[in-house]
This record gives C-alpha cells, sequence and structure tokens, in this order.
C-alpha cells in the first residue's frame, strides 16, 4: 500500500476541484482537475478540458500513484463546470402540475394495459406497479427501480415505446 492508499477520504476532499498533476507508476505523469477519489480503491478521476471539446475524465488506480501535487485552486466557475460534467445532458425542470399531469396519464395508460399500478409514497408521488417497481417523477424509464431486473427491463421497454406513441 501507497503513502496515497494510506489518506483518508478527509484527506482525499482537500484535492476536490483543483488542479493536480499526478506522478504514476513507471514515471506517468497526467494533469487535470480532480473531480473525485474513489473511496474504496483511492483512484483518482480527473476531468480535462481540451479546446474545442466538452471535457474528458481520466481514472488513475490507486495503487499506481506515487505523488499528487497540486497546481491550482479551482475557482466558483469551475467547481460549476466540473459538476456540470458528469449531470445528465437534458435536464427538463417540470412544474408541479406537469408532473401531476404526467403521472395521471401514465397511471392511465398502465391501467388501460391491464397492469396493476397504485400511488405510493408522501402525497402519492410515486407510482408503485405491481408493488415490485416504483416510478418516480417525472415518470420516464429513467426513473424505475426494482429489485427484479427481468420486471424493470420489460416495464422501461413497455414505457419506452409509450412515449414514442405520444403525441
Amino acid at each position: 500500500m501507497n503513502d496515497w492508499q494510506r489518506k483518508s477520504p478527509l484527506d482525499w476532499e482537500t484535492y476536490l476541484n483543483k488542479l493536480v498533476k499526478v506522478v504514476a507508476v513507471e514515471k506517468h505523469e497526467y494533469e487535470g482537475w480532480v473531480l473525485t477519489v474513489d473511496p474504496v480503491s483511492a483512484t483518482i478521476v480527473l476531468a480535462t478540458f481540451p479546446e474545442n471539446e466538452k471535457g474528458s475524465i481520466s481514472f488513475i488506480m490507486g495503487h499506481a500513484v506515487r505523488e499528487v501535487e497540486v497546481l491550482q485552486e479551482g475557482d466558483s466557475d469551475m467547481k460549476q463546470r466540473l459538476a456540470r460534467l458528469c449531470a445528465p445532458e437534458q435536464s427538463h425542470a417540470y412544474s408541479p402540475e406537469e408532473l401531476e399531469k404526467r403521472k395521471n396519464a401514465l397511471k392511465t395508460w398502465l391501467e388501460t394495459n391491464h397492469i396493476p399500478v397504485g400511488e405510493q409514497g408522501e402525497q402519492g408521488r410515486t407510482l408503485s406497479v405491481a408493488g415490485v417497481l416504483s416510478i418516480e417523477p417525472p415518470y420516464g424509464p429513467e426513473q424505475c427501480s426494482s429489485t427484479n431486473e427481468i420486471i424493470l427491463a420489460r416495464v422501461q421497454g413497455l414505457l419506452q415505446g409509450s412515449i414514442g406513441q405520444q403525441p
């Protein structure tokens, strides 16, 4: 175990949103902004922003790290840029009325197709399908969750098909 791996998550946290130079085994050097550090493997996730590109992510495995040197502190603009790097590209904000309309339309569609559905959770925001699958707002295939992978895949497929048929 090397010095980097011996550090605690609180130590690694001090590197977040900073420009660093990482010296790894065989004298390989990497430079980038620290996006995160995996607390289990001590792997460093670096983000770089080549000109005219959105950004790229590199992983330096914790066991390969020999030295990490901070080159520059990140300002608030860089922190936001790093946060956007991992954010979904098309995040759409729905009003409470739109969410209610989407939920009711999905519930009606599921009932029409003889799929047992109910509401659960605070204010009935979560749809429960047959008691084994949950659908959270905004009620798309990505918001489905279940421990049963077969049911999850089938319901997500149905939802994807229904989205394609909606006007």
